[in-house]
């Protein structure tokens, strides 16, 4: 085996793999993927049904199955959503600047030693629900500030 080839070997290993409720989509992150973030924005909410769940992978997400099955919407002027458009599971959203995605984590059978690390939108939270424990708590505008968006 050569180097190259056994370098891309070790690489695929270390990927976590999801799939959307069809099966059609594989997506694929780095296996240190850790942090999940909550969003309580309405968008979020009214795409995933509940405040969203998302693993931030910054560029890094690959498509490895069913790109042809990818459905995107310009959901905001600062992002886009995707879902499959066999099943209409929620796959991610990704900041229309600079290309970075926020993966849906129930797409994800594990996530080894994952943690709450972010929750976002809190102000936009409706009081019927609260999560636990999260590392950080930002409003809307701060989020913004944050990515430089808005």
């Amino acid at each position: 085996m050569t180097e190259a080839v056994a370098v891309h070997d070790q690489d695929e290993a270390a990927r976590l793999q999801g799939r959307c409720l069809c099966g059609g989509v594989v997506l694929s992150v780095p296996a240190g993927t850790r942090e999940v973030h909550a969003c309580h924005c309405g968008a979020c909410r009214r795409f995933h049904g509940s405040p969203a769940m998302l693993l931030p992978v910054a560029t890094s997400l690959r498509i490895e199955a069913g790109a042809s099955l990818v459905r995107r919407f310009a959901s905001s002027d600062w992002a886009e959503r995707a879902f499959c458009a066999t099943c209409g599971s929620s796959l991610f959203f990704a900041t229309t600047d600079d290309g970075h995605h926020y993966i849906a984590a129930g797409l994800f059978d594990a996530i080894p030693d994952a943690h709450f690390a972010l929750e976002i939108f809190i102000d936009a939270k409706p009081d019927w629900y609260s999560l636990a424990d999260p590392d950080e708590r930002l409003t809307g505008e701060a989020f913004f500030a944050r990515i430089g968006a808005g």
